[in-house]
């Protein structure tokens, strides 16, 4: 006999995608431990070098925990290693213990050896830079000036650059801390235990490693949702395990209530969603800009069709072509997005300038709603180190 699959209510399905996004939980871990906390919760928190309040990873983890700043991360990576610096769909910290798992992306990108003789031909660069680290130690791109500037075709990157980033995501260098937004390499011996080095799962246990932590965090997940988070299996691969884990008995299907007028998310779950569902905290009521590159926001299918909010990022979509601006914050309030705004930090006046407010449609600033917002602001003032808020003489709707 088919069985039905499981509903879950929009609402339950919004609740469902914060919590496992860390955006209802309590906080009661203050300082560089708490920083670690948020990033094992997440999977991983993504870097990005643009700092218009301040930087992705440190606003991601600033929504998470009002007491959050920049320097509980430094703090945090210039202890004892508990996190490593690599890619899932872009460059991301990613807790220490996960390290065996990146064998095996270690071992593709050695395997793409021959696109670097391509561009530069010359491999003694890269016996240079790897021997130049072996005797002197943690090293950065402008240590190896000597050997060429920003030549290359690789990103437009020297030799030396492209070498570096070469050893690093083959897994033979890793990225100690950044100076700044400059990557600070050593030995990958010399920086990652050497258990964790020794641990290298099959292919089959990495994927399995992968679909799993991935559904513990999303919740309920389709093959694509799976295959994306850690990019670390197809959706083949996620589709097969999909198939394995529900013959077990350990999956069962169940459909996620769109937003009005968006399709439904047919996945699957654990057995115990059901209780789950029952046990999840609500959202807090005050307001909340995230950074564009929050993984709430990551799958913007899911968060369309879950949230009815249609949100895109505009730093590489031409200036006239721009609906709302080159780095806008989307706003979340409670369990839904009402808007999104224009701000900057303007250092060197000592404010925080805000350009524009868009506003869903249907929705208002109203007398609370601005109250929530003006606390938001002087929150992100704080996180960027800026005294002053420079607010626009009326709020826009889209």
């Amino acid at each position: 006999m088919v069985t039905a699959p499981l509903v879950i209510s929009n609402a339950k399905a919004r609740a469902l995608i914060l919590s496992g996004n860390g955006l209802c939980e309590a906080e009661n871990v203050r300082g560089p431990d708490a920083a670690a906390r948020w990033i094992a919760k997440l999977g991983y928190v993504q870097i990005d070098t643009i700092r218009i309040i301040e930087r992705a990873h440190h606003h991601i983890l600033f929504s998470r925990h009002n007491t959050y700043r920049p320097k509980h991360l430094e703090r945090l990576q210039a202890k004892a290693p508990v996190l490593f610096e690599h890619w899932t769909h872009d460059a991301s910290l990613i807790p220490l213990e996960h390290y065996p798992h990146w064998h095996h992306r270690f071992a593709h990108t050695k395997k793409q050896l021959s696109a670097w003789k391509e561009n530069f031909g010359d491999m003694r660069v890269i016996k240079t830079v790897r021997a130049h680290i072996e005797e002197h130690g943690a090293s950065k791109a402008r240590d190896f000036a000597h050997l060429g500037g920003r030549t290359g075709p690789w990103w437009g990157w020297g030799p030396a650059k492209a070498a570096l980033e070469f050893l690093w995501r083959s897994g033979e260098l890793a990225v100690l801390r950044r100076d700044g937004f400059e990557k600070i390499y050593d030995l990958a011996a010399r920086a990652v235990p050497e258990h964790l080095r020794a641990t290298k799962p099959s292919r089959a246990e990495t994927q399995d490693w992968a679909c799993r932590e991935a559904l513990k965090r999303l919740g309920a997940a389709t093959p694509k949702m799976l295959a994306d988070f850690w990019g670390h299996a197809s959706i083949l691969d996620a589709t097969r395990w999909i198939e394995n884990e529900r013959k077990a008995g350990r999956l069962i299907d169940v459909v996620l209530e769109g937003a009005q007028d968006k399709r439904d998310i047919a996945a699957v779950a654990r057995p115990d969603i059901e209780s789950m569902l029952a046990t999840l905290p609500a959202a807090p009521s005050r307001l909340r800009a995230l950074s564009p590159f929050d993984p709430v926001l990551r799958d913007r299918s899911r968060s369309e069709r879950i949230f009815g909010f249609n949100y895109r990022i505009e730093i590489f979509v031409p200036e006239p072509k721009r609906k709302f601006g080159y780095y806008v914050f989307p706003l979340l309030e409670g369990d839904r997005f009402v808007g999104r705004i224009d701000m900057k930090a303007d250092r060197d006046r000592d404010r925080l300038a805000v350009k524009a407010l868009w506003l869903e449609p249907g929705l208002s600033l109203s007398k609370a709603r601005q109250a929530k917002l003006e606390r938001e602001l002087e929150r992100q003032a704080r996180l960027a180190g800026v005294r002053d808020i420079v607010l626009p003489t009326s709020a826009r709707k889209s």
